[in-house]
């Protein structure tokens, strides 16, 4: 599954994938297989990743068009 939400997510607020990897205690190199779906994201990282970016998990997952929690 790619993950390309999360990739515009950091994106759209200019962040690194070593940015994200230091945000989450990873590395970029796990951040970059997780955006690439090579990996699939730990439900702990997975709410991480959505309560920094204020949107559901829903929405990072495909589930949900809205962003909004």
């Amino acid at each position: 599954m790619l993950y390309q939400r999360i990739r515009d997510l950091r994106e759209d607020k200019d962040l690194t994938q070593q940015n994200m990897g230091e945000i989450l205690s990873c590395s970029q190199r796990v951040y970059s297989n997780y955006e690439r779906g090579e990996l699939d994201i730990p439900t702990e990282i997975l709410i991480k990743l959505a309560d920094f970016h204020g949107v559901s998990v829903d929405y990072i997952l495909n589930r949900t068009d809205k962003k909004e929690l």
